[in-house]
């Protein structure tokens, strides 16, 4: 049997912009994706802790220290700069893997820095 968990969350981050006219997904620092261990191209859950939205896209690479969190084409219709949001990543596991299993969660404050790292929930 495999089961859906969590696998890595940034929470709390500020949306330092909203792209109407991109591609699409979302643009994240790269400081940040190494510490969330998120991938580029990876489908994410963003949920948008000021008005309720919640919907899926995917990752692409942002300039590393700039701390951009910045929504992109259709996604950018459900934020404003200034945002808060929760990005969610899933993965699945099986049981055996689940015996070891640490999702990953970066705490961010309210300038997209890392304020602290939990390996649990």
């Amino acid at each position: 049997m495999t089961i859906e968990m969590l696998y890595s969350k940034i929470h709390r981050a500020t949306v330092t912009d909203a792209n109407l006219n991109y591609v699409g997904s979302i643009t994240i620092d790269e400081e940040l994706l190494e510490a969330s261990k998120m991938r580029v191209g990876q489908k994410v859950e963003i949920l948008n802790i000021n008005n309720g939205e919640r919907f899926s896209t995917y990752i692409i690479l942002g300039e590393r220290g700039k701390r951009d969190i910045c929504l992109n084409g259709a996604a950018a219709r459900k934020v404003h700069k200034g945002d808060k949001v929760i990005i969610v990543a899933y993965a699945t596991y099986d049981e055996k893997e689940l015996e070891t299993y640490k999702p990953k969660v970066v705490l961010l404050d309210d300038n997209n820095e890392i304020d602290h790292i939990l390996d649990e929930i």
